[in-house]
């Protein structure tokens, strides 16, 4: 057998070592991944979006306690909607949402609301002493009549925990007016 010198068997050994490949290590990326997950986890956002209607423009308020979910009624222009339901337009012609009473109004919201109360007859105890709860998403522009008159058939028809949907308002730093 012929002698190989130094420098021919570091050749050989540097080519076995390439051939080998390299091997994946799986622990350094499960360590990255369980911290991305726990770091979604902690940073998780409170905010709830009720619905996305490009027409509306909520109001504005400091309030800080969170919608839940339940009943939605919502008002845009000369629209209502229950849960994402027309239940009553404004025909040609006809009275829109204006500054005065609409009884037509009231008796097709009344009716709506009865049937969607019939849905779900079991209430819970917070509910039977509350009432039913209801969130009303109206554009700022909506007349107080009509919000008061929406208000007035969820209060007939048991859906007495009435919320109104509104944009929080950034909270000032202290100093600043």
């Amino acid at each position: 057998m012929m002698k190989q010198s130094a420098r021919s068997r570091r050749l050989v050994k540097h080519h076995k070592r390439l051939k080998a490949g390299s091997k994946l290590n799986l622990v350094a990326l499960m360590d990255i991944f369980t911290i991305l997950v726990f770091f979604l986890i902690v940073n998780q956002s409170e905010v709830r979006v009720l619905q996305n209607i490009e027409k509306l423009s909520l109001p504005v308020s400091v309030a800080e306690t969170l919608p839940v979910e339940n009943l939605v009624i919502t008002v845009i222009a000369d629209t209502v909607l229950v849960q994402d339901r027309a239940i009553w337009q404004k025909s040609e012609g006809g009275q829109g949402l204006t500054e005065q009473e609409n009884p037509e109004f009231i008796n097709t919201l009344t009716t709506e609301l009865t049937y969607q109360a019939s849905k779900r007859t079991e209430l819970s105890e917070t509910e039977q002493q509350n009432g039913r709860a209801v969130t009303i998403i109206g554009d700022a522009a909506t007349p107080y009549v009509v919000l008061k008159q929406i208000m007035a058939a969820c209060a007939a028809t048991g859906y007495r925990d009435i919320s109104l949907a509104v944009e929080q308002q950034a909270k000032q730093a202290d100093g600043e007016s």
